[in-house]
């Protein structure tokens, strides 16, 4: 409304895009369409209406810009249907040299696009600055003595997908600092229902059934929640998808009829021949009946696939192995039948893998190739090299420069005397 009390000799209407300008109605929770004539309410319709009575105030100015993206972050977009409506009708009067003026328009907004991409041209000098070159995908190759000499089973997945933030982390030390404004994440629900599921797990009574079971699971949650969660939205949210989860994981709970034996016990494991640890801490360890051993790993997300385990998610796999080579000093050298990952996300999610020795020892060779694949100083640290998903966002992309290459990039290491070109092998979505 203020606008409209001014002149301006050119305007400039931007995001002249189906979707901005109009804008798409906002969807009525409470009354459809209908409903809302019915009883006298404004319609949809009418901002639409209001935005094209702006639209045409504004483009009868003097001079006018019209101006819109010809694509988002996700595809191409739409032109707004006043644009559409406008080009039709010049396109359509020859007659009245309407394509001719159509043509001279376009001419004139493509001096200004021409201006536009000029200033994001380099000079020569910038140019030749090799200062101001576009990055290439790092891998650096740091001394063998810098690189970690231990790693926890969660960071071996790090490790394969994107050992950059491995370097980042473990060599130069860099550790990403909180937002200053905190809000509750994924990462402080995961810990609420370990702490939880920790607590239902060491304080269990004997005899107790099922209703008794899950009462006291969510008596737990709301203590814990009320202990370590400051947001209240959060508090009730996080209650809720407990109270959808607790059925599931009672009845994963009891499944095998394990005894647990171990809850959030650390771990360790010196690899042959090498300077090298893993260590790490399972959600929890079940005695089977049969006296083997069920490895359990909670996950407030989804559960990695079969496929995801085999080439990535080796987090219980390898605790498994540290289980059979006596890892675990309280457990000694024990054999393990199954790891389990039960989801406690919206679906009842679990994914079991029976254990043999042959899929032991394929993993514990792997790891040993892979850990001496590293204590070569041939081989950088290559960044990004195979998320899960490609936009996922992380902690050392700016570190990186990532942005300046691609996915599809080769990784350039450098060493003292020589250039090392490593593929990149990015594997993409899976």
């Amino acid at each position: 409304m203020e606008i409209r009390a001014l002149d301006a000799e050119l305007v400039i209407l931007g995001g002249l895009n189906d979707g901005i300008w109009p804008k798409t109605p906002q969807p009525d929770p409470w009354l459809n369409r209908s409903m809302r004539k019915k009883a006298a309410l404004l319609l949809p319709e009418r901002q639409i209406g209001l935005s094209a009575h702006d639209y045409q105030q504004a483009i009868a100015a003097p001079r006018v810009i019209l101006s819109r993206a010809v694509r988002n972050a996700e595809a191409e977009t739409v032109p707004s249907r006043w644009l559409n409506r406008l080009m039709n009708l010049m396109d359509g009067l020859p007659q009245r040299n309407g394509s001719l003026a159509l043509v001279e328009m376009r001419a004139r907004g493509a001096k200004w696009l021409a201006l536009a991409r000029a200033l994001e041209q380099p000079t020569v000098e910038q140019t030749a600055d090799p200062r101001l070159q576009p990055a290439n995908r790092p891998a650096p190759q740091p001394p063998i003595a810098a690189r970690p000499a231990k790693l926890s089973l969660t960071n071996i997945e790090r490790l394969i997908r994107d050992p950059y933030a491995i370097y980042a982390r473990y060599i130069l030390r860099l550790h990403p600092l909180d937002p200053l404004h905190q809000v509750p994440d994924a990462r402080d629900r995961g810990i609420i229902v370990h702490e939880v599921l920790e607590r239902f797990v060491k304080t269990r009574p004997e005899n107790e059934n099922r209703a008794e079971a899950r009462a006291r699971l969510l008596t737990l949650a709301r203590e814990v929640l009320a202990e370590e969660s400051p947001f209240p939205s959060a508090r009730a949210l996080w209650l809720a998808k407990l109270d959808r989860a607790a059925d599931h994981f009672l009845t994963q709970d009891a499944k095998h009829g394990g005894t647990a034996l171990a809850i959030e016990t650390k771990g360790a494991l010196k690899l042959d021949g090498l300077d090298f640890t893993l260590f790490g801490t399972p959600d929890r360890i079940d005695r089977l009946p049969d006296g083997t051993l069920q490895l359990i790993d909670y996950k407030t997300g989804a559960a990695p696939t079969a496929a995801q385990q085999k080439t990535y998610a080796k987090q219980l796999l390898l605790a498994a192995v540290m289980a059979d080579r006596g890892g675990f000093a309280d457990l000694g050298a024990s054999r393990v039948a199954k790891i389990t990952y039960i989801g406690l996300g919206s679906g009842e999610d679990v994914v079991e893998t029976e254990i043999t020795e042959a899929l032991l020892t394929e993993h514990w060779d792997k790891l040993l190739a892979l850990i001496a694949r590293y204590f070569r100083r041939s081989t950088g640290y290559t960044a990004r090299r195979a998320l899960f998903e490609i936009r996922h966002p992380g902690d050392y992309d700016h570190l990186s420069r990532f942005g300046e290459w691609e996915m599809s990039d080769r990784a350039v290491a450098e060493m003292v005397g020589t250039e090392v070109v490593e593929p990149a092998t990015p594997e993409g979505n899976e």
